[in-house]
């Protein structure tokens, strides 16, 4: 197997743990940063190093950069935080966001594994949920939305989430069937995400 120059080995591999990135793919992309030249792989060298910056919001764990510990969403006064969707990924959050149609809160719950069982980092982001409940208002949510995607998975996840969150709440919605069923919330157009909002149930 012909060997690679030291750097270019330790991009691939770095690029190969990349979510969607296999080795060949991993290969084709350092070739191609390589041609850009000196001053585009300085320029995202430094953005990379820029991502030193970001912060996770300690309220529904979405990405900011403000001096306090949260979020645009979050900060916003203007906000219903009695009605909370919850999510798997950052990029559901951004999909639901982009239809304007949503006005309350969100959790970031992470990719729930396929067996069902919530990480510890995941049962403790639902810690914070109900204390957030319990201490802001009085301990009942108006609504609480979740918004996992309209597969088996997604299906099951919500009845596991649901048990942990019925108390918390005088209504617990998921999306509407707007959304096709195996399909994703995070490649859903804003159209589609917005009548599963209109039509959650």
């Amino acid at each position: 197997m012909m060997r690679l120059p030291e750097p270019v080995k330790n991009l691939v591999d770095e690029l190969s743990e990349l979510p969607s990135i296999g080795p060949r793919q991993a290969v084709r992309l350092a070739f191609y940063l390589i041609a850009q030249g000196q001053n585009s792989i300085q320029e995202l060298a430094q953005n990379l190093s820029d991502l030193k910056k970001i912060k996770t919001c300690e309220r529904c764990f979405f990405i900011h950069q403000n001096p306090d510990s949260l979020c645009d969403i979050c900060r916003d006064p203007k906000r219903d935080n009695s009605v909370i969707m919850v999510v798997e990924k950052e990029t559901d959050l951004i999909s639901l966001e982009n239809t304007g149609k949503f006005k309350g809160r969100y959790l970031i719950l992470g990719p729930i594994p396929k067996i069902g069982l919530l990480e510890d980092w995941q049962k403790l982001r639902l810690q914070s949920l109900k204390a957030f409940v319990q201490k802001n208002l009085g301990g009942k949510a108006k609504e609480i939305i979740l918004a996992f995607n309209p597969t088996a998975s997604g299906d099951f996840n919500t009845g596991l989430i649901s048990k942990e969150l019925v108390e918390l709440t005088e209504k617990i919605s998921r999306l509407g069937r707007g959304l096709p069923t195996g399909g994703e919330v995070e490649f859903a157009d804003d159209e589609t995400l917005g009548g599963a909002l209109d039509s959650r149930r």
